[in-house]
């Protein structure tokens, strides 16, 4: 059975001319696949043309006449914007067109919309931002990653039903170690938010083992990090700011000399791989998930590289149901409630 997937192709700070190789290199790569471009049709005709291509029945335009500027407020482009390049890939998926969205557009307009659109599962309260990180081990799973900067107990009880669930779909792990971000692994640490949280978790059917602290979220300990929106993000950008900051330092120390210049020479394979591990770019896709619907989030920046791997990581989570899945895991916990 094909897959169709709608991709915002005016979003994010390159829009077409990432978007477009991303698209055909996805599609080079799987027979089965079918993307739908959306956007200004002129613009894209043209990005086509200048990659030798043409439009068929796997590669399609739709025309979406207006597009949301990076750093628009989200209102203005829910409400003044509804032929949006964003608003009309999603609303591909809301008529069934397309399995999911795949957009590097901003993220609060492509969460506003989203949720409009689409509209939260049952017992889902709030969406939730939702992304692979590398580990020592592999890579862990981490939300709320900025959507949600003012959580409940219930919120954050609900955002690890729904991490557990996409990790176990997307990684084929029976039952995913949950942990939850705090600032000491004892049971007496933290707020009461999070306490009472943890009290939720460790009497559900979730696989919680307790506490973690920001050093383990690369340890690789657990295969889901549960922490608010606010948190989150600031872990996040943390963790960005000091790999920026260790590649600026390598490259200034190996530049000093014509010694360490021939080290670096020497120590280049070595460079290459651990680059290759910790290469944001392989990680790039986040879902919004807790939506009746699969939208996936790239990295504004991105390149054509990570822009495609956004594009599979939204085929991933379309072949193993994700939605449904949470749909499912919910009821019985809300059947289980109900009966205690």
């Amino acid at each position: 059975m094909g897959l169709t997937l709608a991709l915002d192709a005016m979003g994010g700070d390159h829009g077409p001319h990432v978007v477009v190789p991303a698209a055909l290199s996805v599609l080079a790569e799987q027979p089965d696949l079918t993307l739908i471009l959306v956007g200004d049709q002129d613009v894209l005709a043209r990005e086509l043309l200048a990659h030798r291509v043409q439009t068929s029945d796997r590669l399609q335009i739709q025309h979406a006449s207006q597009c949301v500027e990076m750093h628009e407020p989200p209102s203005q482009a829910l409400r003044g914007k509804k032929d949006s390049s964003m608003r009309v890939a999603i609303d591909l998926v809301k008529a069934g067109r397309a399995q999911a969205c795949v957009s590097a557009g901003n993220t609060g307009a492509l969460m506003a919309t989203a949720r409009y659109v689409l509209k939260t599962l049952p017992g889902i309260d709030r969406p939730a931002i939702i992304s692979a990180l590398p580990t020592m081990t592999g890579h862990t799973h981490m939300l709320d990653l900025g959507a949600n900067v003012d959580s409940t107990a219930e919120h954050l009880f609900q955002f690890a039903v729904m991490g557990s669930v996409l990790t176990s779909a997307v990684d084929n792990i029976e039952r995913p170690r949950v942990g939850l971000l705090n600032i000491g692994e004892e049971e007496i640490k933290g707020n009461e938010t999070v306490k009472e949280a943890a009290r939720m978790l460790a009497a559900s059917d979730i696989h919680y083992v307790g506490f973690v602290e920001g050093d383990d979220i690369y340890k690789g300990s657990v295969d889901v990090v549960v922490c608010d929106g606010f948190i989150g993000n600031v872990a996040l950008k943390t963790s960005e700011g000091v790999a920026k900051m260790i590649s600026h330092y390598m490259k200034q120390e190996f530049k000093r000399s014509i010694f360490t210049r021939s080290v670096a020479l020497v120590a280049m394979p070595v460079l290459k791989a651990f680059r290759a591990k910790i290469d944001p770019r392989q990680y790039n896709g986040a879902s919004l998930v807790g939506l009746q619907g699969i939208v996936i989030k790239s990295h504004g920046s991105a390149d054509a590289f990570s822009f495609a791997n956004a594009i599979k990581e939204a085929v991933i989570e379309v072949k193993k149901d994700v939605p449904q899945r949470i749909r499912k895991q919910l009821e019985s916990f809300l059947t289980e409630r109900r009966a205690s």
